[in-house]
């Protein structure tokens, strides 16, 4: 009988490159639920899976509760149809907050540099983006 590969918080927190503090919120918030040793943490392949599609989720900007939601359907082994549809819903909302973010931006950019372009038409010199482009 073999006995299931576990992972100390400092392991975890090495291989994913994140405080144990982090792994300890992500367990406040019902993400992780790892057993105790004593005082130890001791967490299962399920635990790191769990954190590891935690961290893949923040870094596509999703909520906790996003997140929560989407690793909790494949606990309950509902159908993979279903948890397939709603996964897509989330990424078509964060693409679409994204691409709005991307709009803002690029209309913020071009009026900087209608403000650069002013500012250096009323001190009489060229734009500073051909400056910048001199001196490569």
């Amino acid at each position: 009988m073999s006995r299931e590969q576990t992972f100390t918080i400092t392991e975890l927190a090495r291989e994913f490159d994140i405080t144990p503090r982090a792994i300890r919120y992500y367990e406040d918030q019902g993400l992780i639920s790892p057993e105790r040793a004593g005082q130890n943490r001791v967490y299962s392949k399920r635990d790191r899976t769990r954190l590891k599609l935690t961290l893949r989720g923040r870094r596509l900007g999703l909520s906790l509760a996003e997140i929560r939601e989407l690793i909790d359907m494949y606990d309950v082994g509902r159908d993979q149809r279903s948890q397939l549809s709603k996964f897509l819903a989330v990424l078509d909302r964060q693409r679409a907050a994204l691409e709005g973010q991307r709009e803002d931006i690029e209309a913020v950019l071009a009026e900087i540099a209608s403000l650069e372009t002013r500012a250096n038409e009323l001190l009489g010199g060229e734009p500073t983006r051909k400056k910048k482009l001199a001196k490569r």
